[in-house]
C-alpha cells in the first residue's frame, strides 16, 4: 500500500479528478494496515467528517458536549462530485459530505465565547504530549505548501469553517522542546487512541517539512503516529480553575523539571512561550487582549494565609547578605551595630514540606507579603523584582528559592481595631480644635546665616544634610545654608527629570553630605559628587521605565521606591557605603503611594486612606508585611504626611488632606485618636524636639504641643506665599552645625531655614513667666460698652424717662473705673441709601459738605453728652478724653482717669473697612492702641456683615480685622519682648497683651425660626439657643476662626436683637427677623484680664439693646536693672538646655542614622566631638 501511495502522488500541486480519486482510495485502503498513521497528521476528527473510522467518536463527542443525540450519517469515503463545472479544491477540507457541516459538529468541549475566558488554559504544557500536536507542520503542506494551517477549530457547533487565510502560520524554526500546549479546541480525546504505540522522543524527530507526505520515508510516517495518552472525559482547562482539585497535573504523566522561565507542566503561571499559541475564537482572543492590557492576563494568585496554615503557598526566601557588608567597617569611626538587631529569628519550616506544591507567582521571588497585597505582580519587563532563580540569570546574582515561615513573627496575629482606642493620658473630644490663644507669630529666624534661598526654578524635591541643601528637578543644585551660595549645579538632558533625591550614607561621619543619589523619571539612579559636581556612576533601568518617587535612608542602606510599587534595598559593600551595582533585595508594594515614612526598621506605607506596615530586610529574617489588613480611618481623607516626635517614640502621627491628624500606636498599631487641626490640606508633618510641626496648603506653618488636651498652638507664621510643599528635619544639623534647623520648601521656589529650637520664643516665654521678679504689677478697672444706637441721638435718649437713666445709672454702678470705652455702631442711618452712597462716592474736595457736617455733628453730640455725664455722675474723679474716632456710623470714645493719663504712651489708631469688599466703611472696625506703663492695650470696635446666612462673611471680616497690620511697628527689640506678645511687633491687634473687642458682630442663631427663638427666650431656655449661636459654633468647628483666641463670659441675658423700636417686643415687621445675640464683648489677655460682669441694658430707643462689661486688668511696670539680670539668667538657662538637647541629638545621629555602636557613640559625644567639628563651620 505504501508503494502504491508513493506512485499515486507525483508531487504536483494540481491533479486531475481521477488522480485525486485514486489517491483517496489508496488512503482508504491503507487504513486497516495502520489505524492511526494517516490520522497522525492531525488529531482533529471534526476536520474530516467523511472518515469511517472516526465517525462514531465524532458522534460521541457531540452527545457529550452538546447534550443532543448523535445523528446517523453515511461516513464512507466518497469521491468528489462535480458541482456545476466549478473547479474542485485539491484540499481534503473542501470535500464534504452531502449532509450539511452543521449536523456533524466538531468533537470539542469549548465554553461559549460569552463565558468568562480562562486565559491561562491556553498556556498548558503537557508532559508526554503526542508528537503530531506540533504546530511546526500544518497538514495542508501535504497537498499545497502555500496554504499552511488551513484547519480551523470552531468554538461553536454551528460555526462554519473559516477561510484558510485566517489560520495562523507558524515559523518552522521554533524549537521542538518544551512540548507545545494543546490546541484550544482539543479538550476531549477519542478513546480509539488508547491502543497507540508508546511515546516517541520528539527531540530526535526531524522537523516535518512542507513537502507532501508521500515524499517522506516510512520512518517519518511512524513518527507521525499518536502516542498513548489518558483520555479527558470531563475536565477542561476552560472550566477547571488552577487551584481546584481537578487539576490536569494528576491526569498526565509528569514531565521532567523545566527551567523557571520555561513553560511548566499544567501550570497557569505566565511565562515566556517558545512558540505561538494555537488559533482561538475571535471573541476569546479579544478578551484575552483586553485582560492583558488591564493587568489581568497573568497568573491567578492563590489566597495566602498568615500564620502556619498549610494552605499558604511556599514563598521564596531572600538572599543572604555576607556579614562583611554590615560588619566589615573600618575601625574609626566605631563599628555599626547589626542592621537587623531587633528582628526575631525565622525558621524555614516550609522549605522541606512534602505537601501539595503550588505554583509560585512569578516576579515575586524576593518578597513574602501576606494576603493584603492587592496589586498582582507584572510579568513583563516593568516588573520590579529580579528573577534570581532563573537559569538565564548570571550565577553571581542567582539565589535559591527557599520559603520563609511566618510563625516566628508575633505581629502576624495582630488584628487592629478600626476605631480609635482610648489610652491613659489621651483625651480627644470630637470637634475639639487646638487652642490658639497662646500662639506666637514671629518667624523663627536664625541670628546667623541666611534664612532663605531662592532656587529660581520650579523644584518640588529637596534633601538636606548639614550645611548643604539639595533641590532638584530638571536641574539639580546644592546650596550652602550659611551663605546662600551655589555649591553645585548639574543640568539634566532634555526630557529627564529627577523626582527623588537623598544624600548617600558615608562610611565616615566627616564624609556625610558629599555624595548624592538621584532617581529620575525613567528609572535611572545617578550618584553625584557634591564638591566636584560630577556624575560618579549611573545605574540605568534600576527601576525599569518607572519613576523613582522615593529614596529612603535606613542607617547605611538606601531604599528606592518607584511608582509601580517596586522597592529595592541597596546594601553597603565592603567599604561600608551602598553602591549602584545591583540591589541586594527587592520587594513588591501596593500601587497608589501617597506617603511613606521609615521609622526605625519599619516602613509605614500609605495608599490613599490605607496604611500598611512593612519590615524590609536584607536577609529575609523577618516577615515583610506586618499586619493582616491595612489601617484605615473612614472619617479622614487621604494621607499626605506623617511624623514621629522624639519625646513620644511610641506614637506616629499622620496628616490628612482634610486637615485631620490621626495618631497610631507603634506597639499594637491601634488608632489612638483623631484630631481636627485645620480645614485646609496638611502638606507636611515633622517632629522637632517635643513639638509637632505642620505645614499647610496656605503656606502657613503651625507648631503644636500635643501633650495637652486640647493641643496648644505654640507658634504659627506664614512661611511661604504659596502652598508649602514640604518640611524637612536634618538630624545631622547638631553634629555638623551645632544647631537644629528645619527646612521648608514652597511652591514659590523658596527654600527657608527655621530655628527648630525656637530660641526667641523660649526666651520670651521665660521672661514673661517671671515678670513678677522684675516688674511691679498694678490692678485697674475698665468699663466697656457696645451699642448699636440705630441713628439715635442724645436728644432721642432724653425723650423717655427710662432711657434717660441709662448712662447715669451705668456710671454710678461702675464704681469709678480707670478706663471707660464707649463703642457705638450705626450712629448714622446705614439704611439711608442716599446718605451712605454720598459718603462712599464723595470726593475729598467736597469733604466738608452738608452731609459730612451732619455726620460729624452726630459724633460731636455723643462726645459732648458723654463728657457731661462723667462730670455730673462720677463724683470725686476727673476723666480726660483720651481718643475719639469714627467710620461711617462707627464711633469710639475713650476716657481715662487723670492719674493714668501721664502713664499712657504710644497712642495709635487705625481703621479697617469691610463694606463692599473693603472699599466702604459702613462695615469694619476702629482700632485704638496705647501702652499703659509697660503693658500694651488694644480696643476694637466692630460692625460686621449682616444677614442670617452670612456667617462666612462675618468670619472673613473678623479675620481680616485681626490680621491686618495697620498699626505702627515697635522698633525697639527689648520693648517688643517686654510689652508685646506672640512675637509681634505691635502692627497687629493680637500683638498686644490686653485686647478688648466689642461691637455689633451680627452673629445669629442657626436653624431656628423667629417664633421658636421667642418661645425659648420666654421659657428662659437660653442654653438651647446658645448651642446654635453662630459665633460659638464657629469657635467649636473652625480651627482657623480668629475669635478662638478670645474669651467671652457666659451669656445669661436674652438676645439683644431685634426689637421693635420703643417696645420690648422682638421684630414684628414683615421680615420678622429671629432674635440673636448680635452685640458682644470679647477679651484676650491670658492671666492679665478678668471679666467681672456681662449684661444688657433696657434702652428702647434702638432696635438693639446695649451691652456692657466690667474688666479687672493687671498693669506692669518694669525695673530695667532687675530685667537685665533676669535676661542674663534666661540666656544661661537656654545655653544649658541647648547643650543637653544637642548631646541627645548627636547621640541619636550617631546611633540611629550612622549606625554606630551606642557605647562608643556616647564616648564620642561626651568628649565634645561633633559640635560642628566635622563641618559645623
Amino acid at each position: 500500500m505504501e508503494e502504491a501511495e508513493k506512485e499515486s502522488l507525483d508531487g504536483s500541486s494540481i491533479k486531475p479528478v481521477s488522480s485525486l480519486r485514486s489517491h483517496f482510495e489508496q488512503m482508504a485502503n491503507a487504513q486497516p494496515a495502520n489505524n492511526t498513521a494517516t490520522r497522525g497528521v492531525s488529531p482533529k476528527a471534526p476536520t474530516i467528517p467523511n472518515r469511517p473510522d472516526i465517525a462514531p467518536h465524532s458522534s460521541e463527542s457531540v452527545q457529550a458536549t452538546r447534550g443532543r443525540d448523535a445523528e446517523a450519517a453515511d461516513v464512507t469515503l466518497r469521491p468528489p462530485r462535480a458541482n456545476g463545472g466549478r473547479p474542485l479544491s485539491p484540499s481534503p477540507t473542501r470535500i464534504t459530505s452531502q449532509r450539511p457541516m452543521s449536523t456533524a459538529p466538531p468533537a470539542v468541549t469549548v465554553q461559549p465565547p460569552q463565558s468568562p475566558p480562562k486565559i491561562k488554559s491556553l498556556n498548558l504544557s503537557l508532559a508526554n504530549t503526542s508528537a503530531y500536536l506540533s504546530t511546526d507542520a500544518p497538514f495542508s503542506a501535504s497537498f499545497n505548501s502555500s496554504s499552511q494551517g488551513h484547519f480551523r477549530i470552531p468554538s461553536r457547533a454551528n460555526t462554519p469553517l473559516s477561510d484558510t487565510k485566517n489560520s495562523p502560520s507558524y515559523p518552522p524554526s521554533l524549537p521542538p522542546s518544551p512540548p507545545p500546549p494543546r490546541r484550544s479546541g482539543e479538550v476531549r480525546r477519542n478513546s480509539s487512541f488508547r491502543s497507540g504505540p508508546p511515546p516517541i522522543n520528539r527531540a530526535d524527530k526531524p522537523k516535518i517539512s512542507s513537502k507532501p507526505v508521500g515524499f517522506s520515508s516510512s520512518a517519518e510516517s511512524v513518527n507521525l503516529a499518536p502516542i498513548s495518552v489518558l483520555p479527558i472525559e470531563k475536565t477542561s482547562p476552560f472550566s477547571t480553575p488552577p487551584s481546584s482539585g481537578g487539576s490536569l497535573e494528576n491526569e498526565y504523566p509528569i514531565a521532567p523539571p523545566l527551567p523557571r522561565n520555561r513553560p511548566r507542566p499544567v501550570s497557569y503561571t505566565p511565562s515566556s512561550r517558545p512558540f505561538e499559541p494555537p488559533p482561538r475564537h475571535h471573541s476569546v482572543s479579544s478578551r484575552h487582549r483586553d485582560h492583558e492590557a488591564n493587568g489581568l492576563g497573568r497568573s491567578i494568585i492563590s489566597p495566602q494565609f498568615t500564620g502556619g496554615d498549610h494552605r499558604r503557598p511556599a514563598l521564596p526566601n531572600r538572599p543572604h547578605i555576607p556579614s562583611e557588608s554590615s560588619s566589615s567597617r573600618p575601625m574609626p569611626p566605631p563599628p555599626r551595630p547589626s542592621v537587623d538587631r531587633s528582628r526575631p529569628p525565622v525558621t524555614n519550616a516550609l522549605s522541606t514540606d512534602n505537601g501539595p506544591n503550588f505554583a509560585t507567582p512569578p516576579k515575586r521571588v524576593l518578597s513574602n507579603p501576606t494576603a493584603q497585597l492587592q496589586t498582582p505582580p507584572k510579568s513583563h519587563g516593568r516588573s520590579m523584582t529580579v528573577d534570581r532563580t532563573s537559569e538565564r540569570t548570571p550565577a553571581e546574582f542567582r539565589t535559591s528559592m527557599v520559603s520563609v515561615s511566618t510563625k516566628a513573627d508575633p505581629r502576624l496575629s495582630i488584628d487592629v481595631p478600626s476605631t480609635p482606642v482610648a489610652r491613659e493620658g489621651l483625651s480627644f473630644k470630637a470637634g475639639e480644635y487646638p487652642d490658639t490663644s497662646h500662639s506666637n507669630r514671629r518667624p523663627p529666624f536664625f541670628a546667623k546665616g541666611v534664612y532663605e534661598v531662592s532656587t529660581k526654578y520650579d523644584t518640588r524635591i529637596l534633601d538636606v544634610c548639614g550645611e548643604h541643601v539639595c533641590t532638584t528637578g530638571h536641574v539639580t543644585r546644592v546650596w550652602n545654608l550659611l551663605d546662600g551660595g551655589v555649591v553645585m549645579s548639574l543640568a539634566h538632558t532634555e526630557g529627564i527629570k529627577v523626582v527623588s533625591v537623598a544624600f548617600k550614607p558615608a562610611a565616615e561621619v566627616q564624609h556625610e553630605g558629599t555624595r548624592l543619589w538621584l532617581g529620575n523619571n525613567i528609572g535611572d539612579l545617578i550618584e553625584v559628587d557634591v564638591l566636584s559636581g560630577t556624575v560618579v556612576t549611573t545605574k540605568s533601568n534600576a527601576h525599569t521605565r518607572r519613576e523613582i518617587i522615593k529614596i529612603y535612608r535606613h542607617i547605611n542602606e538606601l531604599w528606592t521606591l518607584d511608582d509601580g510599587g517596586s522597592l529595592h534595598l541597596w546594601a553597603p559593600d565592603e567599604t561600608g557605603e551602598p553602591n549602584l551595582t545591583n540591589p541586594t533585595q527587592s520587594f513588591r508594594l501596593p500601587k497608589g503611594h501617597t506617603f511613606s515614612l521609615v521609622v526605625d526598621d519599619e516602613l509605614w506605607y500609605a495608599t490613599g486612606r490605607d496604611i500598611r506596615v512593612f519590615v524590609p530586610t536584607l536577609d529575609g529574617s523577618s516577615q515583610f508585611q506586618v499586619l493582616q489588613r491595612p489601617l484605615h480611618q473612614p472619617d479622614a481623607g487621604e494621607i499626605t504626611s506623617g511624623a514621629v516626635i522624639s519625646s513620644q517614640p511610641d506614637r506616629i502621627y499622620f496628616g490628612h488632606v482634610d486637615g485631620k491628624v490621626s495618631i497610631y500606636s507603634r506597639d499594637d498599631y491601634a488608632c489612638l485618636g483623631m484630631i481636627n487641626i485645620s480645614v485646609y490640606k496638611i502638606t507636611s508633618l515633622v517632629g522637632v524636639g517635643n513639638y509637632l510641626w505642620a505645614g499647610f496648603s496656605t503656606g502657613m506653618i503651625f507648631v503644636y504641643d500635643t501633650t495637652h488636651t486640647p493641643w496648644i498652638v505654640k507658634k504659627d507664621w506664614r512661611a511661604h506665599n504659596d502652598p508649602l510643599i514640604g518640611l524637612y528635619v536634618d538630624r545631622s544639623s547638631f553634629w555638623m552645625l551645632d544647631r537644629e534647623h528645619v527646612i521648608s520648601l514652597g511652591q514659590d521656589s523658596m527654600v527657608r531655614a527655621w530655628d527648630g529650637m525656637l530660641q526667641d520664643d523660649w526666651m520670651e516665654q521665660q521672661m514673661q513667666s517671671q515678670e513678677a521678679d522684675f516688674c511691679k504689677l498694678t490692678p485697674i478697672k475698665t468699663l466697656v460698652m457696645t451699642w448699636n444706637a440705630g441713628a439715635s441721638t442724645p436728644y432721642h435718649l432724653q425723650q423717655s424717662a427710662q432711657d434717660s437713666k441709662f448712662f447715669p445709672q451705668l456710671l454710678q454702678d461702675s464704681d469709678r473705673p480707670d478706663i471707660l470705652v464707649f463703642g457705638f455702631q450705626e450712629l448714622v442711618d446705614l439704611e439711608d441709601k442716599k446718605t451712605t452712597a454720598k459718603s462712599f462716592f464723595k470726593s475729598k474736595k467736597k469733604e466738608k459738605d452738608s452731609d459730612h457736617e451732619h455726620m460729624s455733628h452726630q459724633y460731636r453730640n455723643w462726645r459732648d453728652f458723654l463728657t457731661r455725664c462723667l462730670d455730673d455722675y462720677v463724683q470725686g474723679e476727673i476723666y480726660h478724653l483720651l481718643h475719639t474716632a469714627n467710620l461711617v456710623g462707627l464711633f469710639t470714645c475713650v476716657f481715662v482717669r487723670s492719674p493714668l493719663l501721664p502713664r499712657i504712651k504710644n497712642i495709635n489708631a487705625a481703621e479697617v473697612k469691610r463694606g463692599m469688599g473693603g472699599l466702604h466703611g459702613n462695615k469694619g472696625a476702629l482700632i485704638l492702641r496705647f501702652v499703659l506703663d509697660d503693658t500694651s492695650m488694644c480696643f476694637i470696635n466692630c460692625h460686621l456683615a449682616a444677614g442670617q446666612t452670612q456667617t462666612k462673611d462675618r468670619n472673613t471680616d473678623i479675620s481680616t480685622i485681626l490680621e491686618s497690620q495697620v498699626l505702627p511697628a515697635e522698633r525697639d527689640h527689648s520693648v517688643r519682648i517686654d510689652s508685646f506678645v506672640g512675637g509681634g511687633d505691635g502692627t497687629m491687634i493680637l500683638d498686644h497683651e490686653i485686647c478688648i473687642l466689642n461691637g455689633d458682630l451680627n452673629y445669629r442663631i442657626d436653624t431656628m425660626g423667629r417664633d421658636t427663638v421667642v418661645n425659648a427666650v420666654k421659657a428662659n431656655n437660653l442654653a438651647k439657643l446658645l448651642e446654635r449661636d453662630q459665633l460659638l459654633a464657629s469657635k467649636r468647628k473652625n480651627p482657623w476662626f480668629r475669635l478662638r483666641a478670645f474669651h467671652e463670659l457666659p451669656i445669661t441675658f436674652a438676645p439683644t436683637y431685634k426689637y421693635d423700636v420703643g417696645t420690648d417686643n422682638y421684630d414684628t415687621s414683615e421680615k420678622k427677623r429671629a432674635p440673636a445675640w448680635c452685640d458682644r464683648l470679647l477679651y484676650r489677655g491670658h492671666d492679665r484680664v478678668e471679666q467681672l460682669d456681662y449684661r444688657r441694658h433696657e434702652v428702647r430707643v434702638s432696635d438693639h439693646r446695649p451691652v456692657t462689661g466690667l474688666f479687672h486688668m493687671v498693669i506692669k511696670t518694669i525695673s530695667p536693672q532687675k530685667r537685665a539680670v533676669k535676661w542674663e539668667e534666661c540666656q544661661e538657662n537656654f545655653k544649658r538646655l541647648k547643650e543637653k538637647l544637642g548631646s541627645e541629638a548627636r547621640l541619636d545621629y550617631l546611633i540611629n542614622v550612622m549606625g554606630f555602636d551606642p557605647k562608643i557613640s556616647q564616648q564620642i559625644v561626651a568628649s565634645g566631638s561633633g559640635s560642628g567639628a566635622y563641618g559645623g563651620r
